[in-house]
């Protein structure tokens, strides 16, 4: 039976970790955080995800462990490292995690003589693998890779709200590293954990860009739909969103990711975006599409304060309410979300912000605590509210109508995702990316 340990318990830790072992695989899950783990073994998810608190459960009642002892993955014949790189300020990553956990790793491996195989799921810019953790390994364990055990790049490509199936149906498996029976091994492995699934085999540094790759082209779909609907919004009766579903039918652009809004946020894009730039311009390359993208997306937001300002002649003292700070629906993720940043530059405005989410109240909390106002319900966020700002596309907001809107003070709605654009409200509507008069 094929053992494998999990080192970091993060997202994408976490869901992979609870579907191996849902499967049946003697999993042991590994975090340096005690009262994470601590929680994890009781069944219960330190993050909103659909279907994960359920899947955790069925691989806890299989054979499942959770550990902050990372010498408990000595036995295991494959390790995923799924650490966090956070971004630092000049855009660049953070290293320092995932290099403290292939060094313990090293350790762990210098007292067994089991060939292991070592996978880098953590988002790391190419040249990493080589520069960092191969030599950190090959120290620390006495070890050389290649001969006595493997090391494979192996990203990940999850989306938050749909982590499990993703982890259960990739749309590909990327395998970076040498030619060499551990290469091997792990391709019958994943061959066998996702029998339809196209497996990539390529070498560190290539595997290392591709998520990058992904990432940043994503990144760049979303804001050239945003160009687009701020093109639409000046020219009367123009919609985004019928130009977004007709030109999402040719399959040389598809559907996905051509939903304007306000910009796209979350742990991934944003971070990956600002980590590739500063990587190219270490290799020389002045990276002007990627630079273009960043503006396009910063002035989103600005586009928001704007048209806001305006409706209400000065944010000074106005009582503004803010419907959703989850990055996107089905998460209570709020890393580098863009209703977090309007909160924060409506605040240095004076404006008085009352917030509403079905799932990231206390996330949000945590950044502002008593300097905002926080809704348990929707009519309590409509309640003398001058303003109503909708920012995340959560299925809750379709059902507003107008007597959620008397409540308001003043009936101002700016819909940064067009949710109410098919119903005829008593407000001062403005969808963005819908034409008409400001």
């Amino acid at each position: 039976m094929t053992e494998i340990g999990i080192v970091g318990l993060g997202f994408v830790g976490l869901s992979l970790t609870s579907v191996l072992a849902s499967k049946g695989y003697s999993t042991i899950g590994i975090d340096i955080d005690t009262e994470k783990c601590k929680q994890i073994a009781n069944g219960k998810s330190p993050i909103f995800e659909p279907k994960l608190e359920k899947t955790l459960r069925e691989g806890l009642r299989k054979k499942l462990k959770i550990s902050n002892d990372i010498s408990l993955v000595k036995n295991c014949d494959f390790i995923f490292v799924t650490v966090g790189t956070p971004q630092k300020r000049n855009g660049s990553i953070d290293l320092s995690m995932i290099k403290q956990s292939v060094a313990e790793l090293g350790k762990t491996m210098h007292k067994n003589k089991k060939n292991q195989i070592i996978f880098i799921k953590s988002t790391v810019t190419p040249g990493t693998m080589k520069k960092y953790v191969l030599p950190i390994l090959e120290k620390n364990s006495k070890k050389k890779a290649g001969k006595d055990f493997g090391l494979i790049s192996n990203p990940e490509f999850l989306q938050e709200s749909n982590a499990i199936k993703d982890t259960i149906f990739p749309h590909a498996v990327v395998l970076g590293g040498y030619n060499t029976k551990y290469m091997k091994k792990a391709k019958m492995f994943f061959s066998k954990l996702h029998p339809n699934t196209p497996i990539i085999i390529t070498n560190h540094q290539t595997a290392e860009m591709v998520k990058y790759a992904n990432n940043t082209f994503l990144a760049t779909k979303i804001s050239f739909i945003n160009q687009l609907s701020n093109i639409c919004q000046k020219i009367p009766g123009a919609n985004v969103d019928d130009i977004a579903k007709t030109i999402g039918l040719d399959p040389r652009i598809g559907k996905l990711f051509l939903n304007a809004g306000p910009g796209y946020g979350g742990s991934c894009l944003p971070k990956d975006m600002k980590a590739l730039i500063n990587f190219a311009g270490t290799t020389g390359i002045n990276p002007t599409l990627l630079n273009a993208v960043e503006e396009i997306n910063t002035k989103q937001l600005e586009q928001i304060i704007s048209i806001t300002k305006k409706k209400l002649s000065s944010l000074k003292s106005k009582r503004i309410t803010i419907l959703g700070t989850a990055f996107k629906p089905e998460t209570d993720d709020i890393r580098d979300s863009i209703a977090i940043e309007l909160i924060k530059k409506l605040q240095k405005r004076q404006a008085n912000i009352t917030i509403h989410d079905p799932k990231a109240m206390k996330n949000t909390e945590r950044i502002f605590g008593d300097k905002i106002k926080y809704a348990k319900t929707i009519a309590d966020a409509f309640s003398k509210s001058q303003c109503v700002i909708i920012m995340t596309q959560w299925k809750q907001y379709s059902k507003i109508n107008n007597n959620n809107i008397k409540k308001m003070d003043r009936k101002i709605i700016i819909d940064s995702r067009r949710i109410l654009a098919e119903k005829e409200l008593v407000a001062d509507y403005q969808a963005i990316g819908i034409g008409n008069n400001q």
